[in-house]
């Protein structure tokens, strides 16, 4: 490709400070460095952690920088040393990444990986710990290895998902974050068994995947819990079976679950990022064997508090980062699942807009009716 080795002028949607309206900039992207790849966005969805940094509550939030971390892209070049990525390669831009060489990646205990996470967690790329972002001789910082609100960004190799190249990538986007979350804090976290009871707390995008891979686990009882009524009927698609509205009762809602279930839920997921509602999720779960998975993120600071003998007397506390699911290897095999309508995830987009209306794209994702939109990058 003519800019391969070049500067790349494009825009992009700059967070310049926490709650101010992201600006649509000419930004200069950098080559790749040895070990990055550099990708042309196509399409980018947003996701509630996207607003969480820019609200200024996120203690890693750095300003200015590029938000977005849920999109999918065709690689425009590649630094010196990469192997497993080329020009013209479908890919998913990963924040979880994959070296498959460090201590967490060969303990098979886990989908962390700590090879480029001391770079990506202050916004920089970790061969020169500079930004390949940058507005007249700016520095832009990265976020969270992926800053995909840009038409062209630049990722560490160990941070990129090949993938089908007949997948839509308008949809397949998705599965950088929100539907593998959920599908995985089933599947690989809480490994949930046919005939299960399960409570999920939150019914926005991760709640329903994690609905549906509950559905799919064969589990009995779905129970969505959720403030919002309206939210029920579209659960349903999704394998919620029953709906909770704490509002509607008097009890605390762990008791309602528990009166609702014979002694508690064998499973329970917190999906809001909430530590009085992770406590309730804890308490819903079943004396003895009741596992509570947390997957929502919660605020700076914030701390998660139970009386002990709940956990003395058998209940699990867990939590779970993009499902257990390892990037690179997996995200590949759920664009196959999702190409066999083995997963759902066109049922998860409720909107589309071009990258000129990122903010109001925002304001969307605040009202209960929209679980995620997807950007068009060139438009």
């Amino acid at each position: 490709m003519a800019a391969q080795g070049q500067v790349i002028t494009c825009k992009a949607a700059i967070a310049w400070e926490p709650n101010k309206p992201l600006v649509i900039e000419d930004v200069q992207v950098a080559p790749p460095q040895a070990g990055e790849v550099r990708i042309k966005i196509l399409f980018t969805a947003l996701c509630h952690t996207d607003a969480y940094t820019w609200s200024g509550k996120d203690p890693e939030g750095l300003f200015p920088c590029i938000l977005g971390h849920e999109a999918a892209g065709i690689v425009e070049s590649v630094g010196e040393g990469v192997t497993e990525v080329q020009p013209g390669d479908h890919v998913i831009p990963c924040y979880q990444a994959e070296c498959r060489e460090c201590k967490f990646c060969k303990s098979g205990k886990t989908n962390l990986c700590g090879k480029v996470r001391a770079a990506t967690g202050v916004g920089v790329m970790m061969n020169d710990r500079k930004s390949r972002f940058s507005i007249n001789g700016t520095s832009i910082y990265h976020f969270m290895g992926t800053s995909t609100f840009s038409q062209y960004t630049v990722v560490h190799d160990v941070s990129v998902a090949k993938i089908d190249p007949k997948a839509p990538l308008e949809k397949v986007c998705l599965l950088g974050c929100g539907v593998p979350t959920g599908l995985g804090a089933v599947w690989n976290t809480a490994k949930v068994e046919s005939g299960s009871i399960v409570a999920i707390f939150g019914l926005g995008t991760v709640g329903l995947a994690v609905a549906e891979g509950a559905k799919t686990a064969g589990a009995s009882r779905i129970i969505g819990i959720d403030i919002d009524s309206k939210k029920f009927e579209r659960a349903k698609n999704f394998g919620v079976t029953e709906f909770v509205n704490p509002k509607e009762h008097e009890k605390p809602i762990q008791q309602v679950i528990v009166d609702l279930t014979d002694g508690g839920v064998d499973y329970s997921f917190e999906c809001i990022g909430n530590v009085s509602i992770m406590r309730a999720a804890l308490e819903c779960c079943h004396k003895g064997w009741g596992t509570s998975v947390i997957v929502g993120v919660a605020a700076s600071g914030q701390e998660i508090s139970t009386r002990p003998f709940q956990l003395v007397t058998g209940r699990v506390w867990k939590g779970t980062a993009f499902g257990g699911f390892k990037s690179r290897s997996q995200v590949p095999w759920l664009v196959d699942k999702y190409m066999k309508k083995e997963i759902k995830v066109d049922e998860y987009i409720t909107h589309n807009l071009t990258f000129g209306e990122i903010n109001k794209a925002f304001e969307l994702m605040h009202e209960g009716s929209c679980l995620r939109c997807v950007l068009k990058m060139d438009a």
